[in-house]
């Protein structure tokens, strides 16, 4: 009775955050509309009573919705679900309830990949309407992307204390208060709020990795962890640039922010049908909720010791000591040369050609082509993953980077040949390895730190994009034959940490990593 109490309790402190959240979004809607005959240009406008008690409702809800999310009774739980693990049907087909489970992620993750993915389109229309130099508002994605570094790793840690479910909540809730970007009249208060969008962001995406990786049959794991991963990458990317071409003429660069509130609590609603990690609620003795998951997924919980009605199939063991650290090393390493590329050097591309004699029109039909050739290599990464080998499907990914990064260098040194084939090279490559590389990850790292793992490499594919804008906003960027050059070293490093520390997890079982994980889980 008193855990039920608790219960519902901890939903309405939840509830109760999210309306705070939205009213005070709503409370900005009027500083958006009175710019509607300037074409919204807001620009040096004093900000209301009403905003800044926005600001203070959005910042209270967060607070008390992390509140209601927090777990309770943590203790107890852990000795109630001693000696439980859970005994997968390992050949059973998917279920209906994995295929939603599967669709409500894409979902989630092309609303998370649009905001991030949308900061392009508004620098031009900031520069306009704040008068200043590009490098200036490159502040903005340059913040953001402080922001999805330290949201992957805040995101990680907080996906093994909350849970998995609780985390991808939280972050939803503050992407709706990101809305206000939209109506903020200058551009400091656009930066901060730009920071906070990429904490919100910033979590999604790792801890969706982890939550879908402990709640796939073995066999069908790998390709549904790869498949939901592009497709919500790139869904993200084309939801943005079509959110763009639509609405920006006619509502400014504005509306790209503003948008976060009615997406926001898609997600919102839409985590009521994301299940907790059955495996997570085992291991924090929460035995009753993660047998009623179970149940939807055709799975159940048995006593250690009783025979499993299936031989786990043989697979990737523990990691320990230097393996366990160079492992991580080789995909942190991956992550940063990718950050490195995709906001780095694919962008700084469009510009060179156009120095190089290309017309604009061509420079930016390459990268706009880009998003067409990703959903192919998706689905590629996907079949490679599944079917041939997890850890050569990534090596392969980072060979064909390589490719395209020498046959930039090449073009540099010699001049001459058309740079559509290294251009594509670079992108089937780095696409190739976002959708492998944190399905790897959460494949790779027991339970109890999957969250942690995943999240630090996710962090550090932004760190790298961190790196990049630096570069551009102190004009340090040098020519793009060295950037080239200068990537293709770390990168020749993580290919070779990956051949000899990494090891095939394909159709694995994941609960031969936590047999090193013999201590008492702790927060």
């Amino acid at each position: 009775m008193q855990n039920s109490l608790s219960d519902r309790q901890a939903l309405w402190a939840f509830v109760l955050g999210c309306v705070m959240v939205t009213i005070g979004v709503l409370l900005h809607i009027p500083m958006f509309l009175m710019g509607q005959g300037m074409h919204f240009m807001l620009a040096g406008m004093p900000m209301g009573w009403d905003m800044v008690g926005g600001m203070g409702l959005i910042i209270g809800g967060c607070l008390i919705a992390a509140y209601g999310l927090l777990p309770r009774g943590i203790a107890a739980q852990r000795a109630a679900g001693a000696g439980i693990e859970i005994a997968a049907p390992e050949d059973a087909p998917l279920s209906l309830a994995h295929w939603r489970l599967m669709a409500v992620l894409v979902v989630a993750l092309i609303i998370d990949t649009m905001k991030p993915a949308s900061l392009g389109f508004t620098v031009p229309g900031m520069v306009h309407e704040y008068m200043v130099p590009k490098e200036t508002v490159s502040l903005v994605p340059f913040f953001a992307l402080i922001g999805t570094v330290t949201g992957s790793v805040v995101w990680g840690v907080l996906a093994d204390i909350y849970g998995r479910k609780a985390t991808i909540l939280l972050s939803a809730v503050m992407f709706v208060g990101t809305s206000i970007c939209g109506a903020m009249p200058s551009l400091a208060w656009n930066i901060g709020m730009c920071f906070m969008m990429g904490a919100a962001a910033g979590g999604m995406l790792p801890v969706t990795y982890a939550l879908l990786a402990e709640m796939m049959p073995n066999r069908h794991r790998g390709w549904s962890l790869v498949l939901v991963g592009g497709l919500g990458a790139g869904g993200g990317y084309f939801a943005a640039s079509g959110a763009s071409t639509l609405l920006v003429p006619d509502y400014s660069w504005r509306i790209l922010w503003l948008l976060n509130l009615p997406t926001g609590l898609t997600l919102v609603v839409l985590g009521a049908l994301i299940p907790e990690s059955a495996k997570f609620l085992l291991a924090r003795g929460r035995v009753v909720e993660a047998q009623a998951v179970m149940a939807k997924f055709g799975a159940v919980a048995r006593k250690l010791g009783t025979p499993a009605p299936a031989t786990r199939r043989p697979g990737h063991g523990a990691l320990k000591g230097m393996h366990l650290y160079g492992k991580l090393a080789a995909l942190s390493l991956t992550g940063i040369t990718w950050g490195l590329i995709n906001f780095g050097l694919l962008l700084w591309l469009p510009n060179h050609f156009v120095n190089e004699g290309y017309s604009m029109e061509v420079a930016s039909r390459l990268l706009a082509e880009s998003a067409l050739i990703a959903f192919p290599t998706i689905f590629v990464g996907a079949l490679l993953y599944s079917l041939w080998s997890t850890k050569w499907a990534l090596g392969a990914s980072i060979a064909v980077t390589l490719l395209g990064l020498a046959g930039v260098l090449r073009m540099e040194l010699f001049g001459g040949g058309s740079p559509v084939l290294p251009v594509a090279l670079l992108i089937i490559g780095i696409n190739g390895i976002i959708a492998i590389l944190l399905p790897y990850t959460a494949e790779s790292f027991p339970l109890r730190v999957r969250g942690r793992a995943t999240g630090w490499v996710a962090a550090c594919t932004k760190a790298g994009g961190v790196i990049a804008q630096a570069l551009f906003i102190f004009k340090l960027v040098p020519s793009i034959g060295v950037v080239a050059g200068a990537i293709m070293v770390p990168m020749l490093v993580a290919l070779a940490l990956v051949a000899w520390f990494g090891r095939e997890t394909r159709g694995g079982d994941l609960r031969q990593l936590d047999d090193a994980m013999d201590e008492p889980l702790t927060g």
